[in-house]
């Protein structure tokens, strides 16, 4: 793997199963990562978001998600414009992440190409309780969408 990557684990770790993409990250690291991978894990979004891809030529975003008639533990792959530009993509005090990449782009900073931005995505039950532990469905999907990951940074190779 030549190019570097980031894999972002996205969430809040106190709001159940908002925590999924922050528990994925974890067991990412817990097992070997090919070369040129780095994992973080992050509370933010927008222009936060942006500045922590600066650098990388690929990241891959782990993010719980909620979709219309979603089944909770469903595993997506998705592309950046895939994304809503509501709720935890964009605030009042913020702008979305696509805006935010575009932005940086302007101001020259070194970021991956839209199309090198990939997503990995489960779907929620509940991302409003205060809690530690994700739901059931959810917590069952965290090695699934782990393998998803691994099987997506193989294939960069």
């Amino acid at each position: 793997m030549d190019a570097k990557t980031l894999v972002i684990g996205l969430g809040n770790p106190i709001l159940t199963d908002d925590a999924a993409g922050i528990k994925v990250a974890r067991a990412l690291r817990a097992g070997p990562l090919p070369a040129g991978v780095d994992v973080a894990e992050l509370s933010v979004g927008g222009l936060a978001l942006m500045e922590a891809m600066v650098g990388y030529e690929r990241a891959v975003l782990i993010d719980a998600i909620k979709t219309r008639g979603g089944a909770p533990g469903q595993v997506y792959t998705l592309a950046l414009d895939d994304l809503p530009g509501t709720l935890n993509t964009a605030s009042a005090h913020d702008v979305n992440l696509a805006t935010a990449l575009a932005t940086g782009r302007r101001l020259g900073a070194p970021l991956p190409e839209d199309a090198d931005i990939h997503i990995i995505a489960i779907e929620a039950e509940d991302v409003l309780t205060f809690g530690e532990q994700c739901t059931p469905a959810v917590e069952a999907a965290i090695p699934v969408a782990a393998r998803r990951v691994l099987a997506l940074l193989q294939s960069f190779a």
